[in-house]
């Protein structure tokens, strides 16, 4: 972590609690966990894995996957959070974590979320295979060592090459239900990697002020709301373009159908964006954008069940 100077805090949340259920500290390691983060990347892993082949994998191995999925991802948050603990209780949709409030401790985060990486990477290993296993941990230690220890305080383009630890998990269950990659594996992590500026631009331009107080030089603070919605059209772009290099290589016309409907609804709102500029359409970008892999890999799923 860098050193910054940052005002006493004012929020209770800052002051561990007393007389605390042993559900409460359950709930405090869940939320380190980041369990809405660890959703989108096991619907991504799933997803992979169901349009690799004919039907359905083994379920033995989608829930060895999953398994491995949510320890390994539940791990990089929890660092994440011990890593993020002395600015994170400045920031108000993260001032409650166990690790900014004070209620699980420094070195308990820690050995939390090294636990969960471990057991992460050795389930993969032991249960899946050991390329999806390789995969698993260079994503757990690239979004750990890389964006959250090296970009996150020192770069605005820490989005752009950190997005590639996000990237991962279609790759992981790629390699689980076949034990190789293909080039369609790694259009679904162009995918990813193309789809997390937009996703994370649209939630900075609503906490600009809250990254700018802790000093973590996020795109709205460094070069403005203005840029910043240009840069999160260009990505959408992109993206939308990116996700057609599946129709030669795996996909058939459902799938191009719902992805030029599902890319055009995220295009249309990157530009109201940039002409309107207000805060009630980055949300709605936002909260698009939670929406959008779930549903352009429900597509590709069910294009390759009733096509294929």
């Amino acid at each position: 972590m860098t050193d910054i100077e940052l005002p006493r805090p004012t929020s209770r949340a800052a002051a561990p609690a007393t007389n605390r259920t042993f559900i409460d500290v359950i709930n405090d390691y869940v939320a380190i966990m980041k369990p809405g983060i660890i959703v989108l990347l096991l619907v991504t892993t799933l997803g992979a894995m169901l349009i690799t082949v004919r039907g359905v994998p083994p379920l033995s191995l989608v829930l060895w996957t999953m398994l491995g999925g949510l320890l390994s991802s539940g791990g990089a948050g929890a660092l994440n959070c011990y890593i993020d603990r002395d600015i994170d209780q400045y920031m108000h949709r993260t001032r409650r974590r166990g690790t900014a409030s004070g209620t699980i401790s420094p070195r308990a985060a820690l050995n939390f979320g090294i636990l969960l990486s471990v057991a992460g990477t050795l389930v993969f290993l032991i249960f899946v295979n050991p390329l999806a296993a390789m995969l698993s941990l260079i994503g757990n230690l690239y979004y750990v060592l890389v964006y959250s220890l090296w970009l996150k305080r020192r770069t605005p383009n820490n989005i752009v090459v950190g997005g590639a630890a996000g990237a991962m998990p279609p790759l992981v269950g790629w390699a689980a239900a076949t034990g190789t990659l293909s080039p369609a594996a790694f259009v679904l992590f162009a995918i990813i990697y193309y789809w997390t500026p937009p996703h994370f631009w649209s939630l900075a331009l609503l906490k600009q002020g809250e990254y700018g107080r802790v000093h973590v030089p996020m795109l709205p603070v460094v070069a403005g709301a203005a840029e910043t919605q240009k840069q999160i059209l260009l990505y959408t772009i992109l993206l939308a373009a990116v996700g057609l290099l599946l129709v030669p290589l795996t996909m058939g016309w459902l799938y191009l159908i719902g992805a030029l409907i599902i890319n055009g609804i995220f295009v249309w709102l990157a530009v109201r964006l940039v002409r309107e500029g207000t805060k009630k359409l980055a949300r709605q970008t936002f909260f698009y954008s939670l929406w959008y892999l779930a549903l352009i890999f429900a597509v590709m799923v069910a294009d390759r069940m009733l096509l294929t």
